[in-house]
Protein backbone atom coordinates (compact mmCIF):
# COMPACT_ATOMS: atom_id res chain seq x y z
CA UNK A 1 0.00 0.00 0.00
CA UNK A 2 2.77 2.56 1.05
CA UNK A 3 4.53 1.94 -2.33
CA UNK A 4 1.08 2.33 -4.36
CA UNK A 5 0.23 5.74 -2.37
CA UNK A 6 4.34 6.28 -3.58
CA UNK A 7 3.77 6.04 -7.03
CA UNK A 8 0.64 7.65 -7.07
CA UNK A 9 2.45 10.81 -5.53
CA UNK A 10 5.18 10.48 -8.14
CA UNK A 11 2.63 9.99 -10.66
CA UNK A 12 0.89 13.46 -9.72
CA UNK A 13 3.98 15.10 -9.54
CA UNK A 14 5.04 14.58 -12.82
CA UNK A 15 1.29 15.64 -14.02
CA UNK A 16 1.63 18.65 -12.08
CA UNK A 17 5.01 19.65 -13.64
CA UNK A 18 4.07 18.61 -17.40
CA UNK A 19 2.13 21.82 -18.25
CA UNK A 20 4.99 23.83 -16.48
CA UNK A 21 7.46 21.97 -18.65
CA UNK A 22 5.31 22.53 -21.75
CA UNK A 23 5.07 25.77 -21.10
CA UNK A 24 8.39 26.34 -20.82
CA UNK A 25 9.45 24.57 -23.88
CA UNK A 26 6.99 26.78 -26.17
CA UNK A 27 8.59 29.88 -24.26
CA UNK A 28 11.73 29.09 -25.23
CA UNK A 29 11.02 27.85 -29.09
CA UNK A 30 9.54 30.99 -29.50
CA UNK A 31 12.01 33.28 -28.23
CA UNK A 32 14.59 31.36 -30.15
CA UNK A 33 12.33 31.70 -33.17
CA UNK A 34 12.19 35.27 -32.90
CA UNK A 35 16.14 36.03 -32.63
CA UNK A 36 16.40 33.52 -35.61
CA UNK A 37 13.74 35.58 -37.56
CA UNK A 38 15.75 38.96 -36.21
CA UNK A 39 19.18 37.99 -37.43
CA UNK A 40 17.85 36.36 -40.94
CA UNK A 41 15.97 39.83 -41.64
CA UNK A 42 18.84 42.86 -40.12
CA UNK A 43 22.10 40.61 -40.09
CA UNK A 44 22.22 38.00 -43.27
CA UNK A 45 22.47 40.26 -46.18
CA UNK A 46 21.81 37.31 -48.81
CA UNK A 47 18.74 37.45 -47.52
CA UNK A 48 17.27 41.19 -48.06
CA UNK A 49 18.96 40.94 -51.42
CA UNK A 50 16.72 38.13 -52.20
CA UNK A 51 13.50 39.81 -50.66
CA UNK A 52 14.60 43.34 -53.16
CA UNK A 53 14.85 41.24 -56.45
CA UNK A 54 11.35 39.08 -55.61
CA UNK A 55 9.99 43.10 -55.13
CA UNK A 56 11.46 44.04 -58.35
CA UNK A 57 10.46 40.96 -60.18
CA UNK A 58 6.78 41.51 -58.47
CA UNK A 59 6.61 45.05 -59.45
CA UNK A 60 4.23 44.94 -62.86
CA UNK A 61 1.97 42.47 -61.06
CA UNK A 62 1.90 44.74 -57.56
CA UNK A 63 0.85 47.71 -59.86
CA UNK A 64 -1.84 45.74 -62.03
CA UNK A 65 -2.84 44.63 -58.79
CA UNK A 66 -3.48 48.34 -56.88
CA UNK A 67 -4.71 49.68 -60.43
CA UNK A 68 -7.76 46.68 -60.28
CA UNK A 69 -8.42 47.23 -56.76
CA UNK A 70 -8.81 51.13 -57.50
CA UNK A 71 -10.33 50.76 -60.51
CA UNK A 72 -12.70 48.03 -59.50
CA UNK A 73 -15.52 50.35 -58.17
CA UNK A 74 -15.75 52.17 -61.32
CA UNK A 75 -16.40 48.94 -63.51
CA UNK A 76 -18.83 47.65 -60.95
CA UNK A 77 -20.90 50.86 -61.30
CA UNK A 78 -20.84 51.05 -65.07
CA UNK A 79 -21.89 47.23 -65.11
CA UNK A 80 -25.06 47.92 -62.41
CA UNK A 81 -26.16 50.42 -65.39
CA UNK A 82 -24.94 48.58 -68.61
CA UNK A 83 -26.17 45.03 -67.82
CA UNK A 84 -29.69 45.45 -67.07
CA UNK A 85 -30.07 47.30 -70.58
CA UNK A 86 -27.69 44.68 -72.23
CA UNK A 87 -29.96 41.80 -71.19
CA UNK A 88 -33.20 43.29 -72.65
CA UNK A 89 -31.39 43.57 -76.40
CA UNK A 90 -29.19 40.46 -76.26
CA UNK A 91 -31.08 37.21 -75.45
CA UNK A 92 -27.77 35.06 -74.75
CA UNK A 93 -27.35 36.51 -71.05
CA UNK A 94 -23.28 35.16 -70.84
CA UNK A 95 -22.45 36.94 -74.11
CA UNK A 96 -24.29 40.25 -72.70
CA UNK A 97 -22.21 39.97 -69.93
CA UNK A 98 -18.84 39.54 -71.57
CA UNK A 99 -19.92 42.31 -73.38
CA UNK A 100 -20.48 44.66 -70.68
CA UNK A 101 -17.40 43.60 -68.52
CA UNK A 102 -14.94 44.13 -71.73
CA UNK A 103 -17.15 47.87 -72.02
CA UNK A 104 -16.94 48.40 -68.57
CA UNK A 105 -12.95 47.83 -68.36
CA UNK A 106 -12.42 50.20 -71.03
CA UNK A 107 -14.63 52.45 -70.14
CA UNK A 108 -13.03 52.29 -66.70
CA UNK A 109 -9.67 52.98 -67.68
CA UNK A 110 -10.20 55.36 -70.50
CA UNK A 111 -12.23 57.16 -67.63
CA UNK A 112 -9.46 57.51 -65.31
CA UNK A 113 -6.66 58.31 -68.10
CA UNK A 114 -9.31 60.95 -68.93
CA UNK A 115 -9.33 62.45 -65.14
CA UNK A 116 -5.15 62.10 -64.99
CA UNK A 117 -5.03 63.78 -68.46
CA UNK A 118 -7.61 66.67 -67.76
CA UNK A 119 -5.62 67.02 -64.34
CA UNK A 120 -1.83 66.82 -65.83
CA UNK A 121 -3.48 69.48 -68.70
CA UNK A 122 -4.20 71.72 -66.24
CA UNK A 123 -1.81 71.70 -63.52
CA UNK A 124 1.40 71.25 -65.45
CA UNK A 125 1.05 74.62 -67.58
CA UNK A 126 0.02 76.70 -64.34
CA UNK A 127 2.88 74.92 -62.54
CA UNK A 128 5.70 75.51 -65.42
CA UNK A 129 4.43 79.15 -65.32
CA UNK A 130 4.74 79.06 -61.12
CA UNK A 131 8.16 77.50 -61.60
CA UNK A 132 9.36 79.33 -64.20
CA UNK A 133 8.39 82.36 -62.46
CA UNK A 134 9.92 81.36 -59.48
CA UNK A 135 13.38 80.87 -60.60
CA UNK A 136 13.02 84.04 -62.21
CA UNK A 137 12.33 86.11 -59.30
CA UNK A 138 13.50 84.01 -56.48
CA UNK A 139 16.95 85.93 -56.33
CA UNK A 140 15.21 89.28 -56.33
CA UNK A 141 12.87 87.98 -53.90
CA UNK A 142 15.62 86.53 -51.88
CA UNK A 143 17.93 90.30 -51.87
CA UNK A 144 14.20 91.87 -51.24
CA UNK A 145 13.66 89.46 -48.05
CA UNK A 146 17.26 89.96 -47.05
CA UNK A 147 16.38 94.07 -46.96
CA UNK A 148 13.51 93.74 -45.45
CA UNK A 149 15.38 91.85 -42.60
CA UNK A 150 18.30 94.42 -42.43
CA UNK A 151 16.02 97.36 -42.32
CA UNK A 152 14.26 95.79 -39.63
CA UNK A 153 17.04 95.30 -37.27
CA UNK A 154 19.32 98.02 -38.39
CA UNK A 155 17.59 100.10 -35.57
CA UNK A 156 19.95 97.25 -33.24
CA UNK A 157 23.44 96.95 -33.73
CA UNK A 158 24.27 94.13 -31.90
CA UNK A 159 21.40 91.89 -33.91
CA UNK A 160 22.78 93.39 -36.78
CA UNK A 161 26.19 92.16 -35.70
CA UNK A 162 25.62 88.71 -34.81
CA UNK A 163 23.53 88.46 -38.07
CA UNK A 164 26.24 89.36 -40.13
CA UNK A 165 28.37 87.39 -38.27
CA UNK A 166 25.99 84.04 -39.17
CA UNK A 167 25.90 85.01 -42.73
CA UNK A 168 29.83 85.04 -43.30
CA UNK A 169 30.07 81.92 -41.12
CA UNK A 170 27.35 80.38 -43.40
CA UNK A 171 28.91 81.39 -46.64
CA UNK A 172 32.35 80.01 -45.25
CA UNK A 173 31.08 76.79 -44.69
CA UNK A 174 29.13 76.85 -48.12
CA UNK A 175 32.04 77.30 -50.22
CA UNK A 176 34.24 74.98 -48.06
CA UNK A 177 31.38 72.26 -48.86
CA UNK A 178 31.19 72.83 -52.83
CA UNK A 179 34.92 72.52 -52.66
CA UNK A 180 35.77 69.49 -50.57
CA UNK A 181 31.98 67.68 -50.85
CA UNK A 182 30.26 68.60 -53.94
CA UNK A 183 32.67 68.82 -56.43
CA UNK A 184 34.34 65.58 -55.57
CA UNK A 185 30.73 63.90 -55.98
CA UNK A 186 29.73 65.15 -59.47
CA UNK A 187 30.66 62.17 -60.95
CA UNK A 188 28.63 60.07 -58.13
CA UNK A 189 25.49 62.77 -59.29
CA UNK A 190 26.15 62.14 -62.78
CA UNK A 191 25.81 58.31 -62.54
CA UNK A 192 22.85 58.82 -59.63
CA UNK A 193 21.26 61.01 -62.06
CA UNK A 194 21.75 58.30 -65.21
CA UNK A 195 20.81 55.54 -62.99
CA UNK A 196 17.55 57.32 -61.70
CA UNK A 197 16.76 58.18 -65.54
CA UNK A 198 17.26 54.46 -66.16
CA UNK A 199 14.85 53.23 -63.21
CA UNK A 200 12.55 55.61 -64.94
CA UNK A 201 11.76 53.97 -68.17
CA UNK A 202 11.76 50.84 -66.42
CA UNK A 203 9.18 51.92 -64.18
CA UNK A 204 6.92 53.51 -67.23
CA UNK A 205 7.27 50.28 -68.57
CA UNK A 206 6.20 48.16 -65.41
CA UNK A 207 3.25 50.34 -65.32
CA UNK A 208 2.61 49.39 -69.17
CA UNK A 209 2.61 45.71 -68.14
CA UNK A 210 0.66 46.77 -64.98
CA UNK A 211 -2.03 48.20 -66.85
CA UNK A 212 -2.31 44.86 -69.13
CA UNK A 213 -2.14 42.74 -66.04
CA UNK A 214 -5.07 45.31 -64.12
CA UNK A 215 -7.07 44.07 -67.57
CA UNK A 216 -6.86 40.46 -67.01
CA UNK A 217 -7.69 40.32 -62.85
CA UNK A 218 -10.76 42.77 -63.96
CA UNK A 219 -11.99 40.83 -66.71
CA UNK A 220 -11.74 37.17 -64.70
CA UNK A 221 -12.20 39.05 -60.90
CA UNK A 222 -15.30 36.87 -59.99
CA UNK A 223 -12.64 33.52 -61.18
CA UNK A 224 -10.15 34.79 -58.58
CA UNK A 225 -12.29 35.38 -55.72
CA UNK A 226 -13.89 31.96 -56.20
CA UNK A 227 -10.64 30.14 -56.37
CA UNK A 228 -9.38 32.25 -53.07
CA UNK A 229 -12.58 31.09 -51.70
CA UNK A 230 -11.79 27.60 -52.74
CA UNK A 231 -8.50 27.39 -51.24
CA UNK A 232 -9.71 28.84 -47.88
CA UNK A 233 -12.63 26.61 -47.57
CA UNK A 234 -9.93 23.47 -48.44
CA UNK A 235 -7.33 24.63 -45.87
CA UNK A 236 -9.03 25.65 -43.09
CA UNK A 237 -12.40 24.00 -41.03
CA UNK A 238 -15.78 25.93 -41.32
CA UNK A 239 -15.85 28.50 -38.73
CA UNK A 240 -12.41 29.46 -39.23
CA UNK A 241 -13.10 29.42 -42.87
CA UNK A 242 -16.10 31.62 -42.18
CA UNK A 243 -14.29 33.92 -40.51
CA UNK A 244 -11.26 34.19 -42.36
CA UNK A 245 -13.96 35.21 -45.47
CA UNK A 246 -15.18 37.78 -43.09
CA UNK A 247 -12.37 39.68 -41.69
CA UNK A 248 -11.21 40.17 -45.70
CA UNK A 249 -14.57 41.53 -46.49
CA UNK A 250 -14.15 43.36 -43.40
CA UNK A 251 -10.48 44.52 -44.76
CA UNK A 252 -11.62 45.31 -48.42
CA UNK A 253 -14.55 47.34 -46.45
CA UNK A 254 -12.12 49.77 -44.19
CA UNK A 255 -9.57 50.31 -47.13
CA UNK A 256 -11.81 50.77 -50.21
CA UNK A 257 -13.60 53.53 -47.86
CA UNK A 258 -10.48 54.80 -46.71
CA UNK A 259 -8.68 55.43 -49.55
CA UNK A 260 -11.14 56.46 -52.05
CA UNK A 261 -12.51 58.57 -49.27
CA UNK A 262 -8.95 60.27 -49.03
CA UNK A 263 -8.80 60.63 -52.23
CA UNK A 264 -11.52 62.86 -52.61
CA UNK A 265 -11.08 64.46 -49.72
CA UNK A 266 -7.87 65.79 -50.80
CA UNK A 267 -9.23 66.47 -54.35
CA UNK A 268 -11.82 68.49 -52.61
CA UNK A 269 -8.99 70.52 -50.44
CA UNK A 270 -6.90 71.18 -53.93
CA UNK A 271 -9.62 72.99 -55.11
CA UNK A 272 -10.87 74.63 -52.30
CA UNK A 273 -7.50 76.24 -51.44
CA UNK A 274 -6.98 77.27 -55.39
CA UNK A 275 -10.05 79.10 -55.37
CA UNK A 276 -9.29 81.09 -51.92
CA UNK A 277 -5.85 81.43 -52.87
CA UNK A 278 -7.23 83.06 -56.55
CA UNK A 279 -8.88 85.14 -54.68
CA UNK A 280 -6.96 85.91 -51.82
CA UNK A 281 -4.14 87.20 -54.72
CA UNK A 282 -1.36 84.80 -53.53
CA UNK A 283 1.32 84.11 -55.59
CA UNK A 284 2.17 80.57 -56.69
CA UNK A 285 -1.44 79.71 -56.35
CA UNK A 286 -1.74 76.57 -58.61
CA UNK A 287 1.51 74.98 -57.25
CA UNK A 288 0.55 75.41 -53.46
CA UNK A 289 -3.07 74.37 -54.26
CA UNK A 290 -0.99 71.11 -56.04
CA UNK A 291 1.02 70.61 -52.59
CA UNK A 292 -1.68 71.06 -49.93
CA UNK A 293 -4.14 68.45 -52.07
CA UNK A 294 -1.34 66.32 -52.78
CA UNK A 295 -0.09 65.71 -49.17
CA UNK A 296 -3.45 65.63 -47.75
CA UNK A 297 -3.58 62.36 -48.50
CA UNK A 298 -1.29 61.70 -45.38
CA UNK A 299 -3.28 61.47 -42.56
CA UNK A 300 -2.65 64.08 -39.42
CA UNK A 301 0.34 64.87 -40.70
CA UNK A 302 0.25 65.67 -44.31
CA UNK A 303 -1.29 69.31 -44.29
CA UNK A 304 1.73 70.25 -41.99
CA UNK A 305 3.77 68.71 -44.44
CA UNK A 306 2.38 70.51 -47.38
CA UNK A 307 1.63 73.96 -45.77
CA UNK A 308 5.47 74.11 -44.73
CA UNK A 309 7.48 74.50 -48.07
CA UNK A 310 4.05 76.40 -49.28
CA UNK A 311 4.49 79.05 -46.63
CA UNK A 312 8.52 79.25 -47.23
CA UNK A 313 7.61 80.28 -51.37
CA UNK A 314 4.74 82.49 -50.47
CA UNK A 315 6.90 84.29 -47.75
CA UNK A 316 9.74 84.91 -50.00
CA UNK A 317 7.30 86.63 -52.36
CA UNK A 318 5.16 88.97 -49.71
CA UNK A 319 6.05 88.20 -46.01
CA UNK A 320 2.72 89.69 -44.88
CA UNK A 321 0.73 87.13 -47.48
CA UNK A 322 3.25 84.23 -46.00
CA UNK A 323 1.17 84.85 -42.49
CA UNK A 324 -2.43 85.37 -43.94
CA UNK A 325 -1.99 81.95 -45.93
CA UNK A 326 -0.71 79.99 -42.62
CA UNK A 327 -3.81 81.66 -40.55
CA UNK A 328 -5.81 80.20 -43.90
CA UNK A 329 -4.15 76.91 -44.11
CA UNK A 330 -4.83 76.59 -40.32
CA UNK A 331 -8.77 77.34 -40.88
CA UNK A 332 -8.77 75.32 -43.94
CA UNK A 333 -7.61 72.23 -42.17
CA UNK A 334 -9.84 72.62 -39.25
CA UNK A 335 -12.89 72.72 -41.90
CA UNK A 336 -11.58 69.34 -43.60
CA UNK A 337 -10.88 67.72 -40.10
CA UNK A 338 -14.06 68.57 -38.52
CA UNK A 339 -16.29 68.66 -41.60
CA UNK A 340 -15.66 67.46 -44.76
CA UNK A 341 -13.45 64.75 -43.92
CA UNK A 342 -16.15 63.37 -41.13
CA UNK A 343 -18.99 63.34 -43.81
CA UNK A 344 -16.78 61.79 -46.69
CA UNK A 345 -14.71 59.53 -44.19
CA UNK A 346 -17.12 58.71 -41.49
CA UNK A 347 -15.83 56.14 -39.17
CA UNK A 348 -14.29 54.25 -41.80
CA UNK A 349 -11.39 53.01 -40.01
CA UNK A 350 -12.56 52.98 -36.09
CA UNK A 351 -9.41 53.98 -34.62
CA UNK A 352 -9.54 57.08 -32.23
CA UNK A 353 -7.22 59.83 -32.75
CA UNK A 354 -4.47 58.34 -30.94
CA UNK A 355 -4.14 55.10 -32.69
CA UNK A 356 -4.04 57.34 -36.05
CA UNK A 357 -0.65 58.81 -34.78
CA UNK A 358 0.65 55.70 -33.94
CA UNK A 359 -0.63 53.65 -37.52
CA UNK A 360 1.13 56.77 -38.89
CA UNK A 361 4.33 57.03 -36.79
CA UNK A 362 5.37 53.11 -37.19
CA UNK A 363 4.25 52.87 -40.92
CA UNK A 364 6.01 56.01 -41.90
CA UNK A 365 9.39 54.62 -40.26
CA UNK A 366 9.20 51.47 -41.95
CA UNK A 367 7.77 51.97 -45.60
CA UNK A 368 8.58 55.77 -45.59
CA UNK A 369 5.54 57.92 -47.18
CA UNK A 370 3.84 54.89 -48.79
CA UNK A 371 3.72 53.44 -44.84
CA UNK A 372 2.23 56.51 -43.99
CA UNK A 373 -0.14 56.56 -46.56
CA UNK A 374 -1.86 53.10 -45.69
CA UNK A 375 -0.73 52.35 -42.40
CA UNK A 376 -3.93 53.73 -40.79
CA UNK A 377 -5.92 51.43 -43.21
CA UNK A 378 -3.77 48.52 -41.88
CA UNK A 379 -3.89 49.02 -38.39
CA UNK A 380 -7.31 49.52 -38.68
CA UNK A 381 -7.49 46.39 -39.73
CA UNK A 382 -5.29 44.43 -37.31
CA UNK A 383 -7.51 46.37 -34.68
CA UNK A 384 -10.78 44.74 -35.91
CA UNK A 385 -9.48 41.54 -35.54
CA UNK A 386 -7.76 41.63 -32.23
CA UNK A 387 -10.79 43.33 -30.95
CA UNK A 388 -12.93 40.67 -32.57
CA UNK A 389 -10.94 37.99 -31.19
CA UNK A 390 -10.86 39.66 -27.64
CA UNK A 391 -14.71 39.85 -27.82
CA UNK A 392 -15.22 36.38 -28.50
CA UNK A 393 -12.77 35.49 -25.19
CA UNK A 394 -14.91 37.96 -22.91
CA UNK A 395 -18.29 36.13 -24.54
CA UNK A 396 -16.96 32.17 -23.69
CA UNK A 397 -16.07 33.72 -20.31
CA UNK A 398 -19.39 35.16 -20.23
CA UNK A 399 -17.96 39.41 -19.35
CA UNK A 400 -18.84 42.41 -20.30
CA UNK A 401 -17.43 43.58 -23.57
CA UNK A 402 -17.47 47.10 -23.79
CA UNK A 403 -14.28 48.74 -22.19
CA UNK A 404 -16.24 50.98 -19.52
CA UNK A 405 -17.40 48.01 -17.43
CA UNK A 406 -13.87 47.83 -16.85
CA UNK A 407 -12.98 51.59 -15.83
CA UNK A 408 -13.74 51.22 -11.65
CA UNK A 409 -13.22 47.33 -11.91
CA UNK A 410 -10.45 46.56 -9.64
CA UNK A 411 -10.61 42.93 -9.34
CA UNK A 412 -12.72 39.58 -10.40
CA UNK A 413 -14.60 37.71 -8.37
CA UNK A 414 -13.94 34.40 -9.45
CA UNK A 415 -16.88 32.35 -7.71
CA UNK A 416 -19.52 34.64 -9.19
CA UNK A 417 -17.96 35.48 -12.42
CA UNK A 418 -18.29 39.68 -11.74
CA UNK A 419 -16.69 42.75 -11.68
CA UNK A 420 -15.98 44.29 -8.34
CA UNK A 421 -15.14 47.70 -7.62
CA UNK A 422 -13.45 48.11 -4.09
CA UNK A 423 -14.74 51.36 -3.49
CA UNK A 424 -18.59 50.67 -3.95
CA UNK A 425 -18.10 47.76 -2.14
CA UNK A 426 -16.61 49.85 0.93
CA UNK A 427 -19.61 52.05 0.96
CA UNK A 428 -22.23 49.20 0.94
CA UNK A 429 -22.79 48.93 5.04
CA UNK A 430 -24.27 45.13 5.47
CA UNK A 431 -23.69 42.13 3.61
CA UNK A 432 -27.06 41.81 1.88
CA UNK A 433 -26.45 45.53 0.70
CA UNK A 434 -22.94 43.99 -0.94
CA UNK A 435 -24.82 40.29 -2.70
CA UNK A 436 -27.95 42.57 -3.64
CA UNK A 437 -25.70 45.30 -5.13
CA UNK A 438 -23.67 41.88 -6.65
CA UNK A 439 -26.60 40.11 -8.27
CA UNK A 440 -28.20 43.67 -9.98
CA UNK A 441 -24.56 43.92 -11.29
CA UNK A 442 -24.44 40.62 -12.79
CA UNK A 443 -28.28 40.71 -14.09
CA UNK A 444 -27.00 43.79 -15.67
CA UNK A 445 -24.72 42.02 -17.51
CA UNK A 446 -26.62 39.28 -18.54
CA UNK A 447 -28.90 41.82 -20.09
CA UNK A 448 -26.12 43.41 -22.31
CA UNK A 449 -24.81 40.35 -23.48
CA UNK A 450 -28.40 39.22 -24.41
CA UNK A 451 -29.12 42.50 -26.15
CA UNK A 452 -25.83 42.18 -28.41
CA UNK A 453 -26.91 38.55 -29.52
CA UNK A 454 -30.27 39.85 -30.35
CA UNK A 455 -28.61 42.84 -32.35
Amino acid sequence: MEEQEKEQIEERANWNIKPYLAVGLISFLVITGSIAFFFLIYRYHGFTQILDKIMVILQPITIGLVLAYLVTPVVNFEERHLLPIALQKIKNQQKAKKLVRVTSVAGALLFVALVIGVLLQMVIPELYKSINGMIGTLPKQVNGFMDWLSDYVSSDSEISGYLEIGLTKGTEFFENWAKTEFLPQTKNIVAGVTTGVINAVKILFNVVIGIIISIYVLMSKENFIGQSKKLVYAVFPGKKANAIIHTVHKSNEIFGGFISGKILDSLIIGILCFICLYFLKMPYSVLVSVIVGVTNVIPFFGPYLGAVPSTILIMLANPIQGLYFVIFILILQQVDGNIIGPKILGDSTGLSSFWVVFAILVGGGIFGIPGMIIGVPIFAVIFYIIRNILNYVLEVKRLPQDSESYILADRLDIERNVLVCSQEEEGLKTPEDKKKKSLERKAGIKGKLKKRKKS
